[in-house]
């Protein structure tokens, strides 16, 4: 239409210049006609058409979709690839979906699984038989090679604008070499992870080759800064698979799904999932460990489901010794080539343990703290949770038996190492940033490795690292959101129900919303931590038994219903202990070796950091310095001794004197507020008294805080800190008297100790949080 318009202007114009012309012959001056156009005219017409045009192609390009190839290999990455594939699909608007099948899919000894990807109504673009039968390295090689012949026609017709390669197999190095040479975009999933066989050379090769990479940890993503990666072409993502994984494994017809796959009388975490698979560096050995494993297995007669190995060299092997052993006629064992994604879940997750050397033990089972032996070299390189034993050298029967009797039957906090459920929305919304006129050629970052705290720039997510944090006090239940900095991001309150029933629902409520609450806030939630009074095993997560305030609340294992619900790790320690590990890391006792925090409070209590350790004791007993014995016939304390630190100068102590004052008339003075008698008299209303001169009031909080220093002077020759740390709401009334006391009562080496007030504001909170943010990072594994 523009290039009409511009030829009908042009030739109007001719017409009236020659008009022009022959006027100005005969010597008569004639008027240009309605159509006539100057010059300047007609250019600025072309070049608003062409800013025309420009825009609607800028349109265009807006609303253009992106082409997205998915090839999967596997039934394993499959697994993986296919929470992306229904992301995909689910936004028609956005996106158009290419799928592309090769390998072992297509192979019926594996199970043809290429019929899952139709039954989950997936439109399969091509199919391509790339694995040349043999199972051994040639063959290996062979497939490569066949692969590569295939896939340029495959690709030339498809023309993707990005293909999404998952993992470490060698299919995917077939994938990723020739869509690289074709200049077609990569976006490699779950690069920059170590696993310690000839799959982290395949995976480093893949992931120099991609342009773009989705990765699962943190770990993974240093890894890929340090291989001269573009940190701003990473995402941190999480695995694809936890999506599925995380909302699908509560399901109702569990049971059925057991039975199905090992018969009616198997019980809930009373059998085994065995997966093993060749090592291809080292098959002699690692088919020696799958012998060893199945005489294990027949040893320790429980119900086992064996999945058959996957394709690579070995595997073939492999099969003769589970066929050797009689293992698919055996009455303990049911052997299968392939368990749907969603069933395999079910069986992993309420298995009693899971052993052999596939990734999903060390990977997806960690999420529903499900036990795991692994066996040889073939992930000892992984990240993994504390439901892994390693059995590394796997080379007798005995080892291997003793490793399943370890195991069987425990259950682990649950562990989001690998990803919180929310990997897919993050990988479409990269998808949609990656521009398609950026320049296709990779560019390498020399060198690029930089701190974990700042690694995390990315345009499109900048998600904090936060933990859930839970304060059980006599009165509130508090939950809050704590940043790594310490900085409470949201916080919830509410009355602390009276019962366990109601007490346990308001807890995973409260947790339930704020991880909802966090995904908005843009918070990445690594754990919980639960802050409570009385004496705690943070070993086991159980509340050995609460203070009098909290009632019903004794031998009670917290942990496991909130890892369960949220499938977090979840810490616990006493309230006391908290307060010091918030100091340690948010407050006076950053970088100090050795102090003690005493909390000033309803009641008394404190933590001691030694060698920058928390000190727990023996039965979980230390640190109650509340309970110190500063008189042998002084007042009663609510543990049922006398003359302890708590009786004279808690909370409840001071109120219980306000309250004898109040009642013989001795506590109101000139200037305070009238208190009637049915009014509530606390603590506060004697600290006022003192304040205007009520010696009564006084010689209370004397002894008050004469009985405090006592105390700590005795913590003072005992472990001998270089500080001391009061928090809590009598802090800053007790700091004068107690480095008083020090300085008259205490050997002369310890005089000098310095007693500081707080300057935490939520100390059970900031502790609580620490116990995530600082184990969560430091983790090795």
């Amino acid at each position: 239409m523009i290039r009409r318009e511009g030829k009908r202007l042009n030739k109007g114009g001719e017409k009236d210049r020659e008009r022009e012309r022959s006027g100005s012959r005969s010597g008569l001056t004639m008027r240009p006609g309605p159509i006539a156009r100057n010059p300047h005219e007609l250019y600025y017409l072309r070049m608003q058409r062409m800013r025309e045009k420009t825009d609607k192609m800028e349109e265009n390009k807006a609303t253009r979709k992106l082409r997205v190839c998915v090839a999967t290999c596997n039934r394993a990455d499959y697994s993986k690839l296919a929470p992306i594939m229904f992301g995909i699909k689910a936004n028609p608007d956005e996106f158009e979906l290419e799928v592309v099948v090769l390998g072992a899919h297509l192979i019926d000894d594996y199970g043809n699984t290429f019929r899952m990807i139709e039954q989950d109504d997936f439109d399969i673009g091509s199919k391509l038989h790339t694995i040349v039968r043999g199972e051994d390295e040639a063959a290996m090689v062979e497939s490569v090679g066949l692969a590569l012949v295939k896939l340029p026609d495959v690709l030339h017709r498809l023309r993707p604008d990005v293909l999404v390669v998952h993992g470490d197999r060698f299919d995917a190095l077939a994938l990723a070499t020739a869509a690289a040479l074709m200049n077609i975009r990569i976006l490699h999933l779950e690069g920059g992870e170590v696993s310690g066989t000839i799959d982290d050379s395949i995976r480093h090769a893949i992931s120099k080759l991609a342009h773009y990479h989705a990765c699962c940890t943190r770990t993974a993503e240093q890894h890929l800064i340090a291989m001269c990666e573009d940190h701003t072409r990473i995402l941190l993502a999480g695995c694809p698979s936890y999506d599925k994984l995380l909302a699908a494994h509560h399901r109702d017809d569990y049971m059925d799904i057991i039975r199905n796959w090992l018969g009616d009388n198997v019980k809930e975490h009373d059998y085994i999932v065995a997966l093993q698979h060749p090592v291809t560096t080292d098959i002699k050995n690692s088919i020696k460990i799958y012998e060893l494993m199945l005489d294990a297995l027949i040893s320790f007669n429980k119900k086992t489901l064996v999945l058959f190995p996957n394709i690579d060299a070995g595997s073939k092997e492999m099969v003769r010794v589970m066929r050797k052993k009689g293992v698919e006629q055996h009455p303990n064992f049911r052997a299968v080539k392939h368990v749907p994604f969603e069933q395999f879940i079910q069986l992993v997750c309420h298995a009693g343990a899971m052993i052999g050397n596939s990734s999903c033990g060390v990977r997806e089972a960690g999420a529903f703290g499900t036990p795991v032996i692994n066996l040889g070299s073939r992930q000892t390189g992984r990240e993994t949770g504390e439901n892994v034993l390693h059995v590394r050298d796997a080379d007798t029967q005995n080892k291997i038996y003793h490793a399943l009797e370890l195991q069987f039957g425990k259950r682990y906090p649950c562990s989001k190492i690998y990803g919180d459920g929310n990997a897919v929305p993050r990988i479409l919304k990269f998808l949609q940033t990656i521009d398609l006129d950026e320049p296709l050629q990779k560019t390498f970052c020399f060198p690029p490795v930089k701190e974990w705290d700042i690694s995390q720039d990315i345009d499109h997510i900048l998600e904090t690292q936060s933990a859930l944090a839970v304060d059980l006090g006599g009165t509130n239940l508090r939950v809050a959101i704590v940043s790594m900095r310490g900085k409470i991001v949201k916080k919830y309150t509410q009355a602390n129900p009276k019962t366990y029933e109601t007490r346990m629902e308001l807890i995973l409520k409260m947790c339930m919303e704020a991880v909802i609450d966090a995904v908005h806030l843009n918070c990445r939630i690594l754990g919980v931590g639960v802050s409570t009074g009385g004496r705690v095993n943070p070993q086991e997560g159980v509340i050995l038994h609460s203070t009098k305030l909290i009632q019903e609340w004794s031998s009670i294992d917290i942990r496991t219903p909130i890892s369960d619900a949220l499938h977090l790790p979840v810490w616990v320690d006493n309230d006391g202990n908290c307060a010091a590990l918030a100091e340690k890391k948010f407050g006076h006792g950053k970088g100090v070796e050795n102090f003690v925090t005493i909390i000033t409070g309803t009641g008394i209590g404190g933590g001691i950091i030694q060698h920058n350790e928390l000190i727990h004791g023996s039965t979980f007993c230390a640190a109650e310095l509340g309970h110190i014995m500063v008189s042998l016939d002084g007042p009663e304390c609510m543990c049922g001794s006398r003359g302890c630190i708590e009786a004279y100068a808690s909370g409840m102590a001071l109120q219980k004197e306000a309250k004898r004052l109040h009642d013989e008339e001795l506590l109101e003075v000139e200037g305070m507020v009238d208190l009637k008698k049915a009014e509530s008299v606390s603590a506060i209303h004697l600290i006022n008294a003192a304040r205007l001169g009520n010696h009564k009031a006084e010689a209370v909080l004397r002894t008050a805080g004469m009985a405090l220093g006592v105390g700590i002077i005795n913590i003072l020759h005992m472990v001998n800190p270089s500080l001391v740390i009061l928090s809590g709401v009598l802090a800053a009334h007790y700091q004068a008297p107690v480095q008083q006391v020090i300085g008259q009562r205490a050997l002369t080496s310890a005089q000098s100790i310095q007693v500081l007030t707080s300057d935490l504001e939520e100390p059970a909170l900031l502790g609580a949080a620490s116990m995530v943010l600082d184990y969560t990072t430091r983790r090795i594994y």
